[in-house]
């Protein structure tokens, strides 16, 4: 569990889904939407073009950069949704199974879809999550 985000397990649900059924976030939180998290490399060339774990890891580098300017971490995440272009179960596995890894015991719950098309050329993945950080301090705006 984060400072800001609670995870809540179903005890009455089955404990086959690899995640938390629910989180809350505390009052006070600053949440933090960063945007879908995709398997684009800093040259803008798609990374692991045909490789669903390699662009879920590449998602998940994504994810971490973006939320670390944001001041928050993968620990700090309340949700995610995991987008997969892909028909076949074994490619949203695929992919899944990494993102849930680099997530480690912060099962935090997760959507997975299949999903038609992609916003980039060859991209399979896409992580959108969002996150629960401390507030900051309101700052005056000058006179």
């Amino acid at each position: 569990m984060s400072g800001y985000v609670s995870l809540i397990r179903a005890h009455t649900l089955s404990d086959t889904a690899e995640y938390a059924y629910a989180s809350t976030v505390e009052a006070g939180a600053r949440l933090v939407f960063p945007a879908g998290a995709c398997p684009i490399n800093d040259d803008g060339t798609t990374a692991a073009v045909g490789d669903y774990a390699g662009q879920a890891a590449k998602c998940v580098e994504n994810l971490r950069v973006a939320l670390t300017e944001a001041g928050a971490r993968l620990e700090d995440v309340a949700s995610t949704r995991v987008l997969v272009a892909s028909t076949s179960q074994a490619d949203l596995v695929t992919a899944w199974v990494v993102i849930r890894d680099a997530f480690g015991d912060h099962d935090v719950p997760s959507t997975l879809l299949g999903v038609t098309v992609l916003g980039y050329d060859n991209q399979l993945v896409e992580i959108e999550a969002v996150a629960a950080v401390a507030a900051v301090a309101a700052v005056a705006a000058p006179a």
